[in-house]
């Protein structure tokens, strides 16, 4: 199956609509335009998360309600991709991260936005305030900036004798500044000398794992992006390649290959982010609708990698994981 051919089955949710009995339909119904980064055949689950959600709040895709996908291969097609769902007048727009949501605030400051895995929604003032966003945006944030930090802290307790870190991160992220600090922050209290290397784009990851080795790192902490999550796979195969222990920031790339990661459940962020939508589109305010914190933590250790690099994880931690792949 061609890549365009598989883009359009996961955003259409497989209905063969003749397509002007679909244009028909859809003014009828509420129309959901999706903003997303990286590909679409990376992002499965996440989008059955959302459609769930939605279908707990009694939406059914074609029936009444329609999503319009829009898949940016890179931050800078993002803009394009907003304007265009803007210029449709969705109901709302649905931007998961707050590299799409400074696109899509760009592109309209009146249609709501309602986001699932914000970083930092106060930081990077997208929001007023948590308790009243004060605009057209809301939705449920990850707490980038702090879980960074925790992330640190885990590595260091799982690997107690490393005491060089590299720090992977992503300046078109627009969350990573501030994460970067908190981490660096961590890293003083904790006695451990970070190493930060700059990666833009996938073509930068071979050269940014023998920078690291040149540095001589113990192992590494990867900030979480959106396109790290659509290189998970890569990934984990460079740093087992390098036998260097890493801690991502999701599941999905320790079920990919990558040695360990602690993050909010995202799955359950985007099945929440629906009932967002629902309030919104029965009329809420976007400004008026607090942003909502993570419920579910995730500790996950992929032993495999573990002993393909030749590291024993203490038994101690390993009794604290909530996922273990064996």
């Amino acid at each position: 199956m061609k890549r365009r051919e598989f883009i359009t089955l996961l955003g259409s949710g497989a209905m063969a609509w003749p397509l002007a009995a679909r244009a028909q339909h859809t003014r009828m119904i509420p129309v959901i335009g999706f903003l997303g980064l990286a590909p679409a055949s990376g992002s499965e689950s996440r989008v059955a998360a959302l459609r769930q959600g939605l279908r707990d709040h009694g939406y059914v895709e074609g029936k009444n309600i329609a999503i319009e996908f829009r898949w940016a291969d890179t931050v800078r097609q993002l803009p394009e991709f907003a304007a265009e769902l803007a210029r449709m007048n969705v109901n709302v727009i649905f931007a998961q991260s707050s590299t799409t949501v400074e696109a899509a605030r760009n592109a309209t400051h009146t249609i709501p936005i309602v986001f699932a895995i914000h970083a930092d929604p106060i930081g990077l003032g997208h929001v007023a305030s948590l308790a009243r966003p004060g605009a057209n945006i809301t939705g449920l944030s990850v707490l980038l900036t702090d879980l960074s930090a925790k992330e640190l802290e885990i590595l260091k307790e799982a690997i107690p004798q490393v005491t060089r870190v590299g720090v992977l991160w992503n300046p078109t992220t627009p969350s990573h500044p501030l994460a970067l600090k908190a981490v660096e922050a961590a890293g003083e209290k904790l006695g451990v000398q970070l190493v930060t290397v700059l990666m833009r784009k996938a073509d930068d990851f071979d050269e940014a794992f023998l920078s690291m080795m040149q540095e001589r790192v113990g192992s590494f902490l990867c900030v979480a992006s959106p396109l790290f999550n659509a290189e998970r796979a890569r990934m984990a195969k460079l740093a087992i390649e390098h036998r260097l222990p890493g801690m991502f920031g999701d599941l999905e790339t320790v079920e990919a290959g990558g040695l360990m990661s602690y993050s909010a459940d995202l799955l359950d962020l985007f099945r929440r982010s629906a009932s967002y939508i629902d309030r919104i589109l029965k009329g809420e305010k976007a400004a008026e609708l607090p942003v909502q914190q993570p419920t579910k933590f995730v500790l996950a250790i992929n032993l495999r990698t573990a002993k393909a690099i030749g590291l024993t994880i203490p038994e101690s931690f390993l009794l604290r994981a909530d996922e273990v792949i064996e």
